[in-house]
């Protein structure tokens, strides 16, 4: 096989283009563009080397998709905040880094509907829109409130987890086949089924505070030739190289004839990524 990329892995960067996403493999320094790979046969060996995604250090383990342990303890993004961001702290004042938290908690952030394995609420901030629904694998998703921080945020998808799940099947999301939702229709009914608990909040954060949007609904194609009808999962800690046909690539997964890989989880893995 030829190398084609190496180096340390990153998220795939993605890009929504006439409603189809398309890939990137970032390794390195490269970036690889990868829907035009479709249908070829891939490797990817892994060295055996991690090297954190903050200090740059060696590690035997990858924390947090990508840290050493030191950062992981200290880092404002690997915050268990971050995971629950209703959880937020910062007006506590034990923020692990104020400066951080005013740049990336602080700043707007759109509440969404999406159908990745079927419904499912969700947040991101507005500059991640629609990154962050590529990288569920969301074949739909709808735009249903603007609010002014992380925390209101996720005090708002904590509301709405009553009603809608937060989080995606990922074997399913993988299986293709995702039956469409009227996400419009959807938004109505958690509206109408929250009233008072969105009531209350209006009353805490300020009556301007959670903006409803009249959004148009967001469709998205993946790069797929064949979905599998078992998911079988590749481990590169357990198989330092894998290899086989790619048949797809939604998500932050590769869809190969002998498995499908999560790249995100193997991000600052030191690889090299070939092809036939």
């Amino acid at each position: 096989m030829q190398v084609l990329a190496q180096g340390e892995l990153r998220k795939m960067r993605t890009e929504l283009t006439d409603g189809k996403a398309h890939y990137q493999l970032v390794c390195g320094e490269q970036q690889l563009p990868l829907n035009a790979l479709l249908g070829q046969r891939i490797g990817i060996r892994y060295s055996g080397a991690i090297k954190c995604l903050h200090c740059g250090r060696k590690t035997k383990k990858s924390f947090a998709q990508g840290y050493c342990y030191p950062c992981f303890t200290k880092l404002p993004e690997c915050d268990s905040c971050i995971m629950s961001p209703e959880k937020c702290h910062f007006h506590l004042g034990t923020c692990r880094d104020p400066a951080w938290g005013e740049q990336f908690c602080f700043q707007t952030h759109i509440v969404y509907l999406a159908n990745s394995s079927g419904i499912k609420v969700g947040i991101t901030r507005a500059t991640q829109v629609p990154t962050r629904w590529i990288d569920q694998g969301a074949v739909q998703a709808l735009p249903i409130l603007r609010v002014d921080s992380r925390l209101q945020s996720g005090v708002v998808e904590h509301l709405f987890k009553d009603q809608v799940a937060d989080k995606t099947n990922w074997r399913t999301m993988l299986k293709g086949g995702i039956a469409p939702l009227d996400l419009k229709v959807e938004r109505d009914r958690l509206f109408e089924g929250s009233a008072r608990g969105l009531a209350e909040l209006e009353q805490r954060f300020g009556l301007q505070a959670l903006q409803r949007l009249n959004a148009d609904e967001v469709s998205i194609e993946y790069p797929v030739l064949n979905y599998p009808l078992k998911v079988s999962s590749l481990n590169l800690d357990k198989t330092p190289e894998i290899s086989g046909q790619l048949l797809g690539i939604k998500g932050q997964y590769l869809i190969l004839d002998t498995g499908v890989i999560n790249l995100r989880k193997y991000t600052s893995y030191e690889v090299e990524f070939c092809s036939e």
